[in-house]
């Protein structure tokens, strides 16, 4: 007895249905609300996978794998040879703002190191190089004081707006030149209306690092300038008074330092209080963007751009959990994305990598460091290797080498990694 042509084509695919792995089912397609940058840019879908449950703020965090790696501290505030500790805000001062980079056969980290509380009066950069990753030279100052700002100033280690204070905001490699970028303002909150961004230069020759000049005024970027398809640098910039008027990104860079458009992100003040953008490319060349909510949602937002960062799609509340910290994300060599993060939405621990294969959902996460306060991550990638730059309650600047090949080893769990339920809100006090 033959079975009708379209009978039995209906069976096989049955068949086949049944023979895919679930993971691999889900893999290709995480849900009708995958996301897209031009089709489907409202979509919240940015975490999925067997191991991932409903509600993405009850992962048991602590339950994640472990990412194997080689730990080693770059500086803390600290007494020499004490462990990095939690956190102690009265004494010592603060080490946060840690940037890496791999330039002329080093590594390089630089980072805010001042009195007290961080980005009080007198606050500096401060860097320092490796040959491998993990055994660093003596810290030195990047920047110098800030005018009428330094340990003699009544003023120092105090917010006011009547001192200064250098915050570091990264490397960039330009033209074969090494620049370290910070942001200069005044003390008294976040941030003063002298806002700007500069640039110093490194200069191979006495080891120095020469003032380059403003790169922009009233900005403050996140990270360092990314070239985008078009030849043309961009990266984000707040302004003094970004809480009002959003985020907004500079594209631009290339005729010179100081040359650069500035496109907001409509919304990204309305629909969340964005803070700490970081943003990558995607493999069809369009930009997806991601914001820490101060707002407390728990969730990181996201927006993309299909013109070069022109104009960006209103900001949407992803799936992807947050404990309202800065986050650092990438595309690696070979075509995958990382993204390290606090994901837990109560405390920020522990510190954790996540890996996407097309930069717009998060498939695996793998638990990196905890069991205190650990946040301000930046990931580099060489040689196979992610080098980790953190803070350990924001009074050490560690770092973290993580193999590749170590973490694509480690397989993610066949159901739900789900943890109690979330804390009831604390009553307010009436």
């Amino acid at each position: 007895m033959s079975i009708p042509i379209k009978h039995a084509l209906v069976v096989t695919i049955i068949i086949f249905l049944f023979l895919i792995p679930p993971a691999m089912v889900l893999a290709d397609d995480v849900g009708s609300d995958k996301p897209h940058p031009a089709t489907n840019p409202a979509s919240q879908m940015m975490l999925a996978g067997p191991w991932v449950p409903e509600d993405t703020q009850r992962i048991d965090f602590d339950k994640l794998p472990h990412a194997p790696s080689l730990h080693a501290v770059i500086s803390d505030v600290h007494a020499p040879g004490s462990a990095p500790s939690t956190v102690d805000k009265k004494s010592g001062g603060v080490n946060q703002h840690n940037y890496l980079t791999h330039y002329d056969g080093r590594f390089w980290a630089m980072w805010s190191d001042g009195p007290g509380v961080e980005d009080r009066v007198g606050q500096r950069v401060k860097f320092a190089t490796s040959a491998d990753g993990l055994n660093w030279s003596t810290p030195e100052f990047l920047t110098p004081i800030p005018v009428n700002s330094g340990p003699d100033s009544p003023n120092y280690g105090t917010r006011t707006d009547h001192g200064f204070r250098y915050i570091s905001r990264g490397f960039w490699q330009r033209d074969g030149e090494l620049l370290a970028l910070a942001s200069l303002d005044e003390a008294a909150g976040f941030f003063g209306p002298s806002l700007e961004l500069r640039a110093f230069r490194f200069n191979k020759g006495t080891g120095a690092w020469d003032d380059a000049g403003i790169i922009y005024k009233n900005a403050i970027n996140n990270f360092p300038p990314l070239k985008l398809r078009t030849g043309d640098w961009m990266m984000s910039r707040r302004t003094y008074d970004y809480k009002t008027t959003g985020v907004h990104f500079l594209v631009g860079g290339v005729k010179a330092l100081d040359q650069w458009e500035s496109f907001p992100v409509l919304g990204s003040a309305s629909e969340l209080k964005a803070e700490e953008p970081d943003w990558w490319i995607l493999p069809d060349d369009n930009l997806a963007a991601v914001f820490r909510d101060n707002r407390r949602s728990g969730f990181l937002y996201r927006s993309f751009s299909t013109d070069d960062g022109r104009t960006w799609s209103t900001p949407v509340r992803t799936n992807f959990p947050d404990a309202t910290s800065k986050i650092s994300g990438l595309r690696l060599s070979d075509g995958r994305y990382v993204l390290v993060s606090n994901p837990n939405p109560q405390k920020r621990d522990p510190l954790a990598l996540s890996i996407s294969p097309d930069g717009l959902v998060f498939t695996k996460m793998f638990y990196l460091v905890g069991g205190r306060h650990v946040d301000y991550a930046h990931v580099l990638e060489h040689e196979g290797f992610l080098y980790i730059a953190f803070s350990g309650g924001k009074q050490s600047v560690e770092v973290l080498k993580v193999g590749l090949s170590d973490v694509d080893a480690i397989s993610m769990p066949a159901t739900p990694l789900l943890g109690p339920p979330l804390p009831k809100p604390e009553a307010k006090a009436q």
